[in-house]
């Protein structure tokens, strides 16, 4: 027996949301299916809600840091665990950001490494998201991801320490140990 599934549709998928019925569930679609969030242990929760507001101190006035929320691409609305996306968040109460409004995303990834390093590579470059990030609480350092080529980034970098800086904002040094609390 083979087993086909159904893909869903970005509209199909809203037509769902709206509807109520996965009202707190732990879901989102990622290309075309809907996929089960895992649970955040506490190191996940704390350096993700840590790193959203050192990041919202740096770029007050230039991005909005949202922080677990959707983002609607083409066969996918991910709720990356950090999205830095421009200003003024007003433009978002009639949709989720776009690609062309993100300027950079974060994942803050230990049972989720795979999926962050590996599935969510292809979806976001694949939309045109330039910069991803993931932190790796597993390996203790932060893994920037640039330089989209056929569905991947092109250049991979690794920290452990020092200060790190997106192409969105260059001038911009993140400390490296603001983002890795574990």
């Amino acid at each position: 027996m083979t087993l086909t599934t159904y893909k869903w549709s970005v509209e199909e998928w809203h037509e769902l949301v709206n509807s109520g019925l996965l009202e707190g569930k732990p879901i989102e679609l990622l290309e075309g299916e809907i996929v089960e969030m895992s649970p955040e242990g506490v190191e996940h929760s704390y350096t993700n809600h840590s790193v959203v507001k050192y990041l919202r101190i740096l770029l007050a006035g230039l991005a909005d840091v949202r922080e677990s929320h959707p983002i609607t691409l083409d066969n996918s609305e991910p709720e990356p665990d950090i999205a830095i996306v421009r200003l003024p968040e007003t433009i978002y109460k009639d949709h989720h950001p776009y690609p062309q409004d993100i300027y950079w995303l974060i994942e803050v990834a230990n049972k989720t490494l795979n999926k962050d390093l590996n599935q969510k590579i292809i979806t976001y470059a694949r939309n045109g998201i330039f910069e991803y990030w993931v932190i790796d609480l597993v390996n203790k350092k932060l893994i920037t991801h640039t330089q989209i080529q056929n569905n991947s980034y092109g250049k991979v970098a690794e920290y452990q320490t020092g200060t790190v800086s997106s192409l969105a904002f260059p001038k911009i040094e993140i400390a490296i140990n603001e983002l890795l609390l574990f």
